[in-house]
């Protein structure tokens, strides 16, 4: 069965960023996925209540920053789902 959470377009392409980049800034996933600030912050706070993501934020020369990682449990769920779909395209 597919990961519902996962199986949405922009949480997709936003855990795809990631396990391409290791870590993004926040304004670089932003402008990435042509998202308002708001949106992305809805998408990123499902992935992170599901433990797929880190955030991590913090003052760099007095300005703040949000950087976002993917977590083990984050990469492991995207390719339990990339397989569910290859297994699905296969069975059609």
């Amino acid at each position: 069965m597919f990961d519902t959470l996962l199986h949405q377009p922009v949480r997709s392409k936003l855990i795809s960023l990631l396990i391409s980049n290791e870590e993004l800034p926040f304004g670089a996933l932003k402008k990435m996925l042509d998202l308002s600030d708001g949106n992305l912050s809805s998408h990123l706070k499902k992935l992170e209540e599901q433990e797929y993501i880190h955030i991590e934020k913090f003052f760099e020369a007095k300005r703040p920053k949000t950087v976002v990682s993917i977590t083990k449990k984050g990469r492991e769920a995207f390719k339990n789902y990339i397989n569910e779909l290859k297994k699905f395209i296969e069975e059609n």
